[in-house]
């Protein structure tokens, strides 16, 4: 069955980096757009960064594009996001994507806090 697996998440202080990682199966990865979003506690769910199927196009939020890098690796079926210059306001569960057409897929989520 369809799986997106997030994983990398955890506690990080301010001004630190952290690399999430997203497993896909179940589908063909490299058909897909794949993108990362975020939810923090109170809000809803913000595009972080999105990346397309065959890594070519790659986009982000304003307030992450010069912090954060998003890649994939459509051999390993991996999508990635790597996260530096963390800031407190980073701090929400942060979740895999993959569409293409009307198909849209998420993983569970993983938490990054970030804290002093």
């Amino acid at each position: 069955q369809v799986q997106l697996v997030e994983s990398g998440g955890g506690l990080v202080q301010p001004g630190g980096s952290l690399r999430l990682s997203c497993a896909a199966s179940g589908f063909t990865f490299n058909n897909y757009a794949t993108r990362w979003y975020r939810q923090a506690p109170g809000k809803e769910r913000e595009l972080v960064a999105g990346i397309s199927s065959h890594g070519g196009v790659t986009s982000y939020a304003d307030s992450m594009k010069d912090r954060f890098t998003i890649s994939r690796d459509n051999a390993k079926n991996t999508l990635s996001l790597q996260m530096n210059s963390l800031k407190f306001e980073d701090t929400a569960v942060y979740y895999c994507n993959a569409a293409r057409g009307g198909l849209n897929y998420w993983g569970q989520g993983t938490q990054v806090t970030v804290s002093s």
